[in-house]
């Protein structure tokens, strides 16, 4: 059973960091270098202001999502998110578990909307549920990111009302 829970920074940083070695290795859906340091990516993580949760399967974490204002003052009514889960459970709903629990909380938070900067163009599966849970594509940012494997490409900024 998926359990998902508010983290801390000091209680979870070498989880966060074991999980999010694939993340760094991918090269294909975040902005980190492969050789990202351990602190750069979990302070990534763990925002202030901010919020983050994560999923654990059986105790081993298997996915985690940051909420933080997208912007300060009069743009903090607007959330941004993140949302990474291991290769090791896709395809099993976890990413869409994740997403509905985020809504949730950052309904709770005072959120009015929720807005993704930069979901790059070549991740079809998080498009096809960003669309599936209500967003739209507000945006185009061309040649916004440096693919591992094919250079830089587009980038959408995503939007939708919670």
């Amino acid at each position: 059973m998926i359990e998902i829970t508010e983290a801390r920074n000091c209680e979870h940083a070498d989880d966060v960091w074991q999980l999010c070695q694939e993340l760094v290795a991918d090269g294909t859906t975040y902005v980190f270098r492969p050789d990202a340091a351990k602190e750069e990516v979990v302070d990534y993580w763990f925002p202030q202001p901010g919020k983050t949760f994560v999923a654990r399967l059986d105790g081993e974490l298997v996915g985690i999502y940051l909420l933080r204002p997208v912007q300060p003052g009069r743009g903090g009514h607007i959330a941004n998110a993140s949302y990474f889960v291991s290769s090791r459970v896709r395809g099993q709903g976890l990413g869409k578990r994740l997403a509905e629990h985020s809504f949730d909380q950052a309904r709770s938070m005072g959120f009015q909307a929720m807005q993704f900067n930069l979901v790059v163009e070549t991740n079809t599966g998080a498009i096809q549920l960003w669309e599936k849970l209500g967003f739209s594509t507000i945006g185009i940012i061309p040649k916004a990111f440096d693919h591992d494997e094919l250079g830089l490409v587009d980038a959408r900024i995503m939007h939708r009302e919670l």
